[in-house]
């Protein structure tokens, strides 16, 4: 075996760093993420067309924003390096604008929404600035496709524990919180609890994200290159490169996955209720009670997503290097739809949160696949891409991802938005300064629309996601003869390179 087979470029310090900054991101993009939708509608109150288009809208125009800054990556490079400045320059924006999007200012109901909207608008765009680049650091960090593919699964598994913290806050506030403070209130005690939350998340996510630059080593930095006349432009490339086509098209396809996560707290609200009986309770006395419920009613669904995503991920670095990715996510992907049926069978007939625990479980075990995988094959994708034109877009490949996962949040955001509507649910009326609604006082119709957010829904989405990859062929032995391929042409490359020097 050749010392470049059993070279290591990047060390465990620089791993950990890497992996830890990931964790801190994710603190802060669930944060957003998993409860936004909540806070505008339940909280806020804003009126749920408004929330619909603003989460759309900008959510999509985020989306876009990504490929445009994965060109200005890959065009320019600063004496700080060409991915690095870009986490330790926007990370205190984002912090001050997760802030202000909790922050729930008093202010008539037209500039709330033009409040939010500025803000929310403004934390995306910020926010992608930061995304684009550090997702593309495992390109840079290392030349060797089997390394790469460590870093990723390594730091998705710390990703995934970080956007699992703030879920560690509601719970814990779900019950302490009322002990502190005035629950008469029910609007008022939300709108404080959310914000204590946000506080919390920003310090506790930018510290480990600020502290990764500083332990980031870029060692495989491709010269900018002026584009030739009739050569394809960076977004030409992206779109001609069929595999890369199909993995976008399988992460849009499964937007529905992140549905366990984001509608969680509209399920606990809604379709559950665990607890005393309210009969004859004060309104302080029944908000702690059904806050108490929709905390630990969201941590199951929380839990089940953690074990099945998380439980996977963690074995991702293993089964990466035994199973081929397309043939891995494909199986995954089959076994989640089947468990979402059981699912949506159990939660009908027999409306058992605890008899279907198992089977959530099960389901969201596509999560932890397609959440690692799919920035893998995009890596693999940009290999073909480096093949087949001599031209390697990093950031803009990376933001690839960032636009799946983006325009999947939006979709399923406005998904969660569209059931309130089509099961009738004002939220102004289920929340507010006087009143309270608890899950049992709903009918059964609209429990089991809110409950179809996290069974049927998102099982339908993996059985879709699942198509494109039969025709993906960046893998098995493809695979292997295109890494070779690619590793003699950089290596005649580097020899003519030198050449040219002498």
């Amino acid at each position: 075996m050749s010392d470049a087979a059993v070279k290591k470029y990047v060390d465990k310090k620089e791993l950990w760093m890497f992996s830890l900054g990931g964790l801190g991101q994710g603190m802060i993009y669930a944060m957003m993420s998993s409860y936004i939708s909540d806070y505008y509608l339940n909280v806020l109150h804003l009126a749920p067309v408004f929330v619909l288009l603003l989460l759309l809208l900008a959510r999509v125009w985020d989306a876009v924003n990504d490929p445009l800054m994965g060109m200005i990556v890959d065009r320019h490079t600063t004496k700080w390096g060409k991915m690095k400045p870009y986490i330790l320059f926007a990370a205190v924006p984002i912090a001050v604008l997760t802030f202000l999007m909790y922050l729930s200012p008093d202010l008539p109901q037209g500039k709330l929404m033009i409040y939010s909207a500025v803000v929310y608008v403004l934390w995306g765009m910020v926010y992608t600035m930061a995304d684009v680049p550090f997702w593309s650091l495992p390109n840079v960090m290392t030349p060797d496709p089997n390394e790469r593919s460590s870093i990723v699964s390594f730091s998705k598994i710390w990703n995934s524990i970080g956007s699992a913290l703030p879920e560690v806050f509601f719970f814990a506030l779900g019950y302490l919180l009322p002990l502190m403070v005035d629950t008469s209130n029910p609007e008022a005690y939300n709108k404080k609890k959310y914000l204590i939350i946000a506080c919390i998340v920003v310090i506790a996510g930018s510290i480990p994200y600020i502290n990764s630059y500083f332990h980031i080593k870029e060692k495989v930095v491709p010269p900018v290159a002026k584009r030739k006349p009739g050569e394809p432009s960076q977004l030409k490339r992206v779109f001609q490169c069929k595999p890369l086509m199909l993995v976008i098209l399988t992460g849009i396809l499964s937007s529905g996955r992140y549905m366990v996560q984001a509608a969680a707290i509209h399920v606990a609200r809604f379709s559950f209720y665990i607890g005393p009986d309210l009969t004859g309770m004060s309104l302080a006395d029944r908000t702690a009670a059904i806050d108490a419920s929709v905390s630990t009613v969201k941590t199951i669904f929380q839990v089940c997503a953690i074990v099945g995503m998380f439980g996977m991920t963690l074995f991702m670095p293993y089964l990466m290097k035994k199973f081929d990715f397309k043939k891995l996510l494909i199986t995954t992907c089959l076994i989640g739809f089947v468990a979402s049926i059981f699912t949506t069978l159990i939660g009908w007939f027999t409306s058992n949160l605890y008899a279907c625990i198992p089977f959530v479980v099960i389901s969201c075990i596509p999560l932890g696949v397609i959440n690692t995988m799919s920035i893998a094959m995009i890596y693999d994708c940009l290999d073909y891409m480096e093949l087949t034109t001599g031209k390697r877009d990093n950031g803009l490949g990376s933001a690839c991802q960032g636009f799946i996962n983006k325009l999947g949040s939006a979709l399923s955001t406005c998904g969660i938005i569209v059931m309130y509507m089509v099961a009738g649910l004002d939220p102004s009326e289920m929340l507010n300064s006087t009143t309270i609604v608890a899950a049992t006082e709903l009918t059964r119709a609209q429990n089991f629309a809110m409950f179809s957010l996290v069974s049927i829904v998102p099982g339908v989405c993996m059985l879709l996601c699942a198509i494109p990859m039969f025709f993906y062929t960046i893998s098995g032995d493809a695979k292997k003869q295109m890494q070779a391929d690619l590793a003699a042409k950089r290596e005649a490359q580097r020899i003519a390179a030198a050449e040219n020097a002498d």
